[in-house]
Order: structure tokens, then C-alpha cells, then sequence
């Protein structure tokens, strides 16, 4: 499958009429949401800003996938190796949970994983605007946080 890369004012763009599409189409959809721990063994973890939505708001990197064609761990090691340049293996995945939710007027079914990043160096897509390495969520203040990054960490505490 061929993935598009679009530049961040676009994905800007296009995110709102996104967004209304889900709530009168209201769909089905998958996504995927990792927890990369530092290859150092501190215990801290990748945290993202979208270039695209709410660029202020920091939450895990991660995006959609069909489940027909992929696994939730097919689908975040391939969101990892587009959005940062990760090549971490789909095996190294492990799954800290999976919800349903119908935020943005859609019924998504998130999948949360969590490995080891094999490097601190990250290379970021467009549709990222920034990344840091943190061990508490609570050093991203006052900036807002994602619910899915703070229940992802809370799965590990």
C-alpha cells in the first residue's frame, strides 16, 4: 500500500472537513498508538505533537489502519517507520490495551502498544511537529495531554 505524505498546513487544512465527515458518515475505523520507551532503560517514553488537529495537545504517534490488510502491530510498526523513522519489529509490539470510542462523531477501535524504541534518534514526518523524551507526564504542563497517552501510561505504572 502507498501512504501519501502531505505537507502539515495541508493536513491542517483538510482535518476539520475530516472531522465532519466522520460525524454525518459516522464510520468504522481502526487505529494504533504506541508507547516507545527509551532504548536507555530510564523508564522514559516518546510523547508528539500533530502538526495537524490540535497542534498544542501531546499524545502518542500512531494513525489508522484496515484491519483486512494489517495487524494493530503491522500497523504501528509501519506509523513508527513513516512518522519517525523508527524501524522497530512488529514482534517487539505489545498490546496494553484496546477500546472503542466514537470521539469525533466515528466508532473507533484504538489498539494501545508499547516496545523499546532501538533509538533516541527520531527523524519526524510532516505530520509531526515535534517530539520529546519524558518520564512523567505531568513535565508536559500546562500544555494539554491525549487521554489515550495518559491511559497508555497508566497501564505501565
Amino acid at each position: 500500500m502507498r501512504h501519501i505524505r502531505l505537507p502539515a498546513p495541508i493536513l491542517r487544512m483538510i482535518a476539520p472537513g475530516m472531522r465532519l465527515w466522520w460525524r454525518l458518515r459516522k464510520p468504522e475505523t481502526f487505529g494504533v498508538k504506541a508507547l516507545l520507551f527509551h532504548p536507555d532503560g530510564s523508564g522514559r517514553f516518546l510523547v508528539v505533537r500533530h502538526s495537524y488537529s490540535d497542534p498544542s495537545r501531546w499524545g502518542l504517534p500512531g494513525g489508522g489502519y484496515k484491519p483486512t490488510t494489517e495487524k494493530p502491530a503491522q500497523a504501528i510498526a509501519r506509523e513508527v517507520g513513516e512518522e519517525l523513522a523508527l524501524a522497530v519489529p512488529t514482534e517487539a509490539f505489545i498490546v496494553l490495551d484496546t477500546l472503542v470510542t466514537t470521539l469525533e462523531g466515528k466508532r473507533d477501535t484504538l489498539t494501545i502498544l508499547r516496545a523499546v524504541a532501538p533509538s533516541a534518534e527520531v527523524s519526524l514526518s510532516p505530520e509531526l511537529a515535534e517530539f520529546r523524551w519524558i518520564g512523567d507526564v505531568r513535565q508536559l504542563e500546562p500544555a494539554p495531554v491525549s487521554r489515550w497517552l495518559v491511559a497508555a501510561v497508566s497501564q505501565v505504572d
